[in-house]
């Protein structure tokens, strides 16, 4: 009892304690990390340690006075990371990476979207670092100053190693080659901890920057025997069925295709789009395959046909390279190309990259009349947007290849009375609530620009495609969505909520529904052939949608793939019809094909490959 009495804690191990209880707390109550067994719950728990004992036992080198302040800040630092994740988390059910952090230009825009996510309560994130700055400047009796000795500080990195290299050999029995599945950041989360998680991120962010440096384009031989392997001709009574046509494309801000032909309240939640699609080729197997950039990754998804990244987005890491992109190559078939989006032009860095897509023009804010009437949430109502931007396309010389990026049905999802169609949806997820009346209006801003183009003359001349570009509900809503959708939101559920409308319609053309297994990869040779222009020689990952040989393939940007017959998400293979878990030899022909694709485009990106294209093609010819 005396020696309990006696016993004194030093602040290093106290700030390691604090931190270390803190941070397993915040990942069973603020992360839905899966934990299959108790060794995973293991390693959940100690895997923030050996960095913590790491990091703060520096302090131990130090002088008391030094100690208390390094303490103090690296605590506070460690705390700012962790509730960073946090709030990254909350929406995007996604773990921060370097990338991402480096989007600083967007963080002036986000206002009402950061508003919604940081509570008054999240101080609780940092009552480690209250606790420690109240015990240093009180010197409580149990708190103890004493300098270490040397072999007293070599047994502390010894342990600290030793629990590094156990967190690590667990890690690997439970999840062999951890490391490599570079986009699971779940996976890498959950065996290695969140703080080792980003000094790996920080690896791979050096790595990824000496790739473009040491590329010469040889792997590029490699990636276009695969791509030209996996080439489908397109359908030939499809083929040039647009040649000339105006095209008129519309990013439909989180919209997902479980809002099509479905109700709230009793109500029609996309009257318009219902009725649209029965003049149009509408695809109800469409996925997003967007990660990190999400509206900037459908872009390029859309205008490349190539993946986008697992860290961070292209539009920032890479827009200097070299795309072989839809505006470029519309642009030397005589098409003047265009994008319009009411918002800065710096935002997602669309002013550099546009460029680099080969968009002869880009319509921004500056070109439109936005003011408080007509603005709600990020920026100029959707209604506004598609009414200003008909002058705008009256204006473009034809044909024309014009995108349009909408802004209403954005997170958090904020409405105007006056513009409410249908009433909220009632649960105990705000966001969901407020997700059908956004949705609601969209719609009937497509209608009246719809109406518009009639009445202007540019409908029977144009061909017009709308697209989902992500979601709009993440998994963080699972148990409202579930409730809505009247079903538990598994993996498999989840997976299938990933999928996005897609509606082409083609004047003159009946409507036509197709379940072919798509994604937004394939929107580019799509796009192309209903304009007559052939595809062969383009680095396309995608395949023409109408193409009979179509392959019903598609991966998602996590890794998750999708056949006509089943679904693999989260290393677990599910059967499409009954929606349960099967053997896996269903997806098993797919999963190398799968890590291909994504392998094969990241190279491309990382190594700015598409510049020894023109070279490679010479050489071929010789």
């Amino acid at each position: 009892m005396r020696y309990l009495k006696d016993s004194k804690v030093s602040i290093t191990v106290l700030a390691i304690i604090l931190l270390w209880i803190k941070t397993y707390i915040v990942y069973k109550t603020s992360f839905e990390i899966n934990i299959e067994n108790w060794r995973q719950e293991l390693i959940l728990f100690i895997n923030p340690l050996s960095f913590l004992m790491f990091i703060l036992g520096l302090s131990l080198l130090m002088k008391e006075k030094i100690r208390n302040r390094y303490i103090l800040i690296t605590s506070f630092l460690i705390s700012t990371v962790l509730f960073a994740n946090v709030v990254f988390y909350r929406f995007f059910n996604d773990f921060l990476t370097l990338p991402v952090l480096m989007q600083t230009s967007n963080m002036s825009d986000l206002g009402s979207s950061a508003g919604e996510l940081i509570h008054f309560r999240d101080l609780a994130y940092f009552i480690d670092f209250f606790i420690l700055l109240l015990a240093i400047k009180f010197k409580p009796a149990f708190l103890e100053n004493r300098s270490y000795g040397k072999v007293g500080k070599r047994v502390f990195f010894l342990v600290a190693i030793a629990i590094s290299f156990a967190n690590l050999g667990l890690a690997e029995t439970e999840r062999p080659q951890l490391l490599t599945r570079t986009f699971d950041r779940e996976m890498l989360v959950k065996n290695i901890g969140t703080y080792n998680y980003h000094l790996y991120d920080l690896f791979l962010q050096s790595k990824s920057s000496a790739q473009r440096a040491l590329a010469d384009g040889s792997e590029l031989v490699d990636i276009e025997n695969y791509i030209r392997a996996n080439y489908k001709k397109p359908d030939e009574e499809m083929f040039g069925i647009a040649k000339g046509k105006n095209v008129i494309l519309i990013s439909m801000e989180s919209t997902q295709s479980f809002v099509i032909n479905n109700t709230v309240n009793g109500e029609e939640i996309t009257p318009f789009l219902n009725d649209f699609i029965k003049e149009s080729y509408y695809f109800e197997n469409f996925y997003h395959q967007t990660g990190q950039g999400k509206t900037s990754d459908s872009e390029f998804l859309v205008d490349n046909s190539l993946y986008p990244l697992g860290r961070g987005a292209v539009f920032f890491t890479h827009s200097g390279n070299e795309f072989e992109a839809s505006p470029s190559i519309l642009s030397e078939n005589g098409y003047f190309t265009a994008t319009l989006h009411a918002n800065n032009k710096s935002f997602w860095n669309r002013d550099i990259m546009y460029d680099s897509l080969g968009y002869e023009r880009f319509y921004e804010i500056n070109d439109y009349d936005v003011n408080e009437e007509n603005s709600v949430g990020w920026g100029l109502k959707d209604d506004d947007f598609f009414q200003q931007s008909i002058q705008h396309l009256k204006e473009m010389p034809q044909p024309y290849y014009a995108k349009f990026i909408t802004l209403t049905n954005h997170f958090p999802f904020e409405l105007d009375e006056e513009d409410k169609m249908v009433q909220p949806y009632t649960s105990n997820s705000k966001t969901l609530n407020n997700y059908f009346p956004t949705v609601r209006y969209q719609d009937e801003a497509l209608k009246n620009f719809i109406q518009s183009l009639k009445d202007e003359g540019i409908y029977e001349n144009s061909i017009i495609i709308l697209y989902g570009d992500h979601y709009g509900i993440s998994e963080n809503h699972n148990r409202a969505m579930g409730e809505y959708l009247g079903e538990e939101v598994t993996p498999f559920v989840s997976a299938q909520l990933q999928r996005v409308p897609l509606i082409i319609h083609i004047p003159g053309h009946k409507g036509k529904t197709i379940s072919t297994v798509s994604g937004q990869i394939d929107l580019k040779p799509t796009i192309l052939h209903l304009l007559g222009i052939d595809t062969k020689r383009d680095f396309n990952f995608g395949s023409d949608l109408f193409s009979k040989d179509k392959m019903e393939f598609i991966v998602l940007r996590d890794g998750s793939f999708i056949t006509k017959d089943h679904v693999y998400t989260r290393e677990t293979c599910y059967d499409k019809n009954t929606g349960e878990v099967t053997d896996g030899s269903g997806c098993e022909p797919y999963y190398e094909k799968a890590k291909y694709e994504l392998e094969y485009s990241d190279k491309i990106i990382y190594g700015d490959l598409l510049r020894f294209y023109e070279n490679l093609a010479t050489d071929e010819s010789q």
